[in-house]
């Protein structure tokens, strides 16, 4: 991602992330396309179904966190920055191999992708990727569209049971295995109730092809109905410093089910990873040429929730990427997030996320600071802004 190594500065004081990542503070760790174009352990683990409560979303290993019945690692690893959807251009295989094999030598056993990344693309990078180690990490992918297993021709919502389980045979061909962790709708169809959903997905799970569910961007009602039908492992939708709406509804209603959540582009589209600067132009192809809050005009004014979280980072000693994960790690132990890089120092950047901590009093100051920073700017693009929150048709 283009001037991810840019410096900030407020008040006088200069943070160098480019320093920052050469100085021994990393060293003693030990850390050895654009989908939205559209709208813009083993697999005899438990996989029991049922309402959790809420003792039994605590973590047991604090190397660990619970999704539900799904124990993965406190941090997981994105697709997209691998796929191209910042720069345009696919990452060689060979690259996407050692990438993902440095983070599972490093803990991470949770992988995130989706069948329209590429599409069919980022599937077939992790499938290769991970096969050596396949039965002890978590896979996590998405169906949804309308998209033609052969070409990769891409059409719009569809979550029609047969488009589902066409998804899925091609999902566990690319992804190298004969089950799927995780598996979410990507976005809810406005045409088909979320109870045949539930009702296909229950039976690959039945079939021991899927062996966990969840929604990404769901309305809340929509939550409820698919949970009452089959069990919702998570939920996963944006949020980060600068999109805290799941904190009203999202996240209650999770702790309430014992559901868990996955925060996708944690790090806001890399703000948070001191990408972006006032000077910060995008190539073509970027998505975040069409973001609200990164468009040239937004850019200044967006940059002091940046340079806030820069202050925090000289208290810590961390990277603004570092906080912010730490931040989301806070929130609740039944939170994960799913930073994606495509760069070797980046990722052993953020895992050390984990050993970051806040205290509850910290996490009042840092709130309060927060939420005294104007943003600018819409959440979201507008065609992806319209597909959060649908809720699925009434079955009749």
């Amino acid at each position: 991602m283009e001037n991810r190594d840019s410096n900030s500065f407020q008040n006088g004081k200069s943070f160098s992330r480019r320093k920052f990542l050469s100085s021994s503070t990393i060293a003693g760790v030990g850390l050895s396309l654009n989908p939205f174009s559209m709208w813009a352990n083993t697999k005899g683990n438990d996989t029991s179904q049922g309402k959790i409560n809420k003792s039994q979303q605590q973590n047991i290993n604090p190397d660990k966190r619970r999704l539900g019945n799904l124990e993965v690692s406190p941090l997981g690893l994105g697709a997209l920055s691998v796929v191209g959807f910042y720069t345009g251009r696919v990452r060689d295989q060979y690259k996407v191999n050692k990438l993902y094999r440095e983070a599972y030598d490093n803990g991470v056993t949770f992988f995130d992708t989706a069948e329209v990344y590429g599409p069919l693309i980022s599937e077939r990078q992790i499938g290769e990727a991970v096969e050596p180690f396949r039965k002890d990490v978590k896979i996590a992918t998405k169906f949804g569209f309308d998209i033609n297993p052969e070409t990769g021709e891409r059409g719009g919502l569809d979550s029609n049971p047969k488009t589902i389980r066409r998804a899925v045979e091609g999902m566990l061909k690319r992804l190298r295995t004969d089950y799927i962790d995780l598996l979410y709708q990507h976005r809810v169809d406005p045409n088909v109730p979320i109870e045949d959903v539930a009702g296909t997905v229950q039976d690959l799970m039945k079939e021991g092809k899927v062996l966990h569910w969840g929604l990404s961007e769901p309305g809340l009602n929509t939550i409820r109905r698919a949970h009452a039908v089959e069990p919702l492992t998570a939920i996963q939708n944006e949020y980060s410093p600068w999109t805290r709406n799941p904190e009203s509804d999202v996240l209650p209603l999770c702790e309430e089910l014992g559901i868990g959540f996955v925060p996708w582009c944690p790090l806001g589209y890399g703000f948070f990873a001191d990408a972006i600067n006032e000077n910060t132009r995008f190539s073509e192809g970027d998505f975040r040429t069409i973001l609200p809050r990164t468009t040239p005009e937004n850019i200044p004014q967006n940059l002091q929730i940046l340079y806030y979280i820069e202050e925090w980072g000289l208290r810590k000693n961390a990277t603004p990427a570092q906080i912010t994960l730490a931040w989301l790690l806070a929130q609740k132990p039944w939170i994960v997030p799913i930073p994606g890089t495509s760069n070797s120092v980046h990722l052993r950047e953020n895992l050390r996320a984990n050993e970051i901590s806040f205290s509850k009093e910290e996490l009042k100051e840092f709130d309060l600071g927060l939420s005294k920073i104007e943003i600018v700017g819409a959440q979201n693009a507008e065609p992806v802004m319209a597909a959060m929150g649908v809720e699925a048709p009434i079955k009749k």
